[in-house]
């Protein structure tokens, strides 16, 4: 399936950011708004309890099923907003490698955001995300 993602960079931006600062999708592709991926075990129990690399993982492969299910994968992702519950920049950057390794070339639109707490018991990281598709 072709992708609908094009990818915008800017030479008048700084180039520090590891990510594109802009994407589109073109007229006529589907849209798949996500739920914030969070870093819950299939029983429901928050994996890797004090571990925000752990967690960003976790909430990584659940953002994959849920992608999957949409008809969709991390190449067809436009943008995301990871949250951290932390006011440590190591935190939020521990986190961040692991979404950001997790997309490899696929350098999305991303935000990076401490945030004070989060939903779940545990819960350290949730990743939200939007993709966008061409149904053939």
């Amino acid at each position: 399936m072709p992708s609908a993602i094009t990818l915008i960079r800017s030479t008048s931006l700084s180039d520090v950011a590891q990510y594109a600062y802009a994407a589109t999708a073109p007229s006529g592709s589907r849209l798949i708004f996500l739920a914030g991926a969070c870093p819950l075990n299939e029983d429901g129990s928050t994996a890797a309890i004090g571990d925000y690399a752990g967690q960003a993982a976790k909430a990584i492969e659940n953002m994959q099923a849920a992608l999957t299910a949409s008809g969709a994968s991390l190449q067809d992702v436009i943008s995301t907003r990871v949250l951290v519950a932390s006011a440590r920049q190591e935190d939020l950057a521990a986190a961040w490698k692991i979404v950001r390794d997790s997309f490899g070339e696929h350098d999305v639109p991303s935000t990076l955001m401490g945030v004070t707490v989060l939903g779940y018991a545990d819960q350290l990281v949730e990743i939200e995300a939007i993709a966008a598709v061409l149904d053939s």
